[in-house]
């Protein structure tokens, strides 16, 4: 498993663990998820914001405004994790923001991809 995957299970893992309206296990729960969030934050953190090829420049400037506006969204989430009373509405935005995350991860692979595929000389 990759570090991005790790951090990202994790996190997903914390999400679906049992909750409970009060008491010490919705405290527990919101402590953990918090501290998976941070290192999802982190992982996003640490993407390059530096294009390599001109060409790509116009997508990678795309990625790195999505990286910006999920890094936005986990940072309005943090707060609600540890006060929010509605835990459901709290975990569905949580997994949303896990999911949109992926699909932030897997352009960036498809920009890796796109990079190599013209280094090596692509399919032509």
């Amino acid at each position: 498993m990759t570090s991005a995957t790790a951090v990202l299970s994790d996190l997903h893992r914390a999400l679906d663990a049992p909750r409970e309206a009060g008491g010490v296990a919705t405290g527990n729960w919101r402590w953990t998820v918090r501290q998976r969030m941070t290192g999802v934050r982190d992982l996003l953190m640490r993407e390059s914001e530096h294009p390599d090829e001109a060409w790509l420049s116009a997508r990678r400037g795309t990625a790195l405004r999505e990286r910006r506006a999920l890094l936005a969204r986990i940072g309005e989430l943090g707060p609600q994790v540890l006060e929010s009373p509605d835990l459901d509405e709290v975990r569905d935005h949580g997994l949303r923001l896990l999911t949109d995350i992926n699909h932030h991860l897997q352009r960036l692979h498809d920009l890796a991809y796109d990079d190599v595929e013209i280094e090596l000389g692509g399919s032509e």
